[in-house]
C-alpha cells in the first residue's frame, strides 16, 4: 500500500536515517522534508518545505495535506538551554505542527523521537526528560489514528551519517568502540539508524501493541518483513 510521509529534522542523524530508509522503500512514493535548511539533495520522491516559524503554519497548510504518516524527529540539546527556551523548541514546536498535521490529515499515524530517559511522570529532576515526557504525553492525547512514541538510547549512526551535534560526533569519531561494546554485551541497548527508520515505517503500516518504543522494540520492528 502506496503512502505519503512529512518528515522533520531530516538534516539531523536520526531525521537523516529516516529519510534515507523512506526513499528506499518501494511503499512509500511521496516524502516531505520540513526545516529551516535545505538538505541539499534530490529525489524524484522528495520534496522540500523550508520553512522557519514553527508556530505558525498558516502560509504553507495547503503544502501538508494528503500525508498519511509524520516522523518527528526534529530536536535540539537541551545543554545549555533554560527550561523555557527548552519547552519552546520542543514541546511547543512539536505539538503546533501535531495539531496542524491532524486537523488538515485526520488519518495520520503520527511517530515522535524523544529518548531513553524521558519522564512520562513529567514530575522527575531532570528538565529535558520533563518536557519530553509531557511531549510524549500530549501527543498520545491528540486524536491520532496512530501514534507512536520512540525513545532510541545509544545510537550508530550508518550510511554515513554525521551527527549536528559536535560533541556527539566527537564521541562517535573517538568512542565508537565502546557503543559497539555496549552493544556487544546488551545487544538490546544500541540501535542503529537504519533500524530507526525501518521500525518507523514499519510501525506506520502494521501498528504495535505499545505506544511507548524502546530499543528492543524498535530492533523488533525494524526486522518485520
Amino acid at each position: 500500500m502506496s503512502s505519503k510521509v512529512i518528515i522533520t529534522g531530516a538534516t539531523g542523524m536520526v531525521g537523516k536515517g529516516v529519510l534515507l530508509e523512506c526513499l528506499d522503500h518501494p511503499d512509500i512514493i511521496q516524502i516531505l522534508s520540513m526545516g529551516r535548511s535545505s538538505l541539499n539533495m534530490t529525489h524524484p520522491k522528495l520534496k522540500e518545505l523550508i520553512h522557519s516559524d514553527f508556530l505558525n503554519y498558516t502560509e504553507v497548510k495547503n503544502q501538508l495535506v494528503g500525508f498519511d504518516s509524520c516522523y518527528l524527529c526534529m530536536g535540539v540539546s537541551a545543554g545549555g538551554l533554560k527550561e523555557e527556551k527548552y519547552k519552546e523548541l520542543t514541546y511547543d514546536y512539536t505539538l503546533t505542527l501535531a495539531k496542524t498535521l491532524l486537523a488538515l490529515n485526520p488519518n495520520m499515524t503520527c511517530t515522535y523521537v524523544s529518548g531513553e530517559g524521558t519522564d512520562s511522570t513529567e514530575q522527575g529532576r531532570t528538565m529535558w526528560a520533563r518536557v519530553k515526557g509531557k511531549t510524549e504525553n500530549d501527543l498520545l492525547k491528540l486524536g491520532f489514528k496512530q501514534a507512536f512514541m520512540f525513545r532510541p538510547g545509544a545510537i550508530i549512526p550508518l550510511r554515513g551519517i554525521k551527527s549536528k551535534t559536535k560533541v556527539y560526533q566527537f564521541m562517535y569519531d573517538y568512542f565508537m568502540w565502546l557503543v559497539k561494546l555496549i552493544k556487544f554485551l546488551a545487544p538490546n541497548s544500541v540501535v542503529n539508524t537504519t533500524q530507526i527508520g525501518q521500525a518507523m515505517i514499519n510501525v506506520t503500516k502494521s501498528g504495535f501493541d505499545k505506544k511507548v518504543i524502546r530499543p528492543k522494540e524498535i530492533i523488533q520492528l525494524s526486522n518485520i518483513t
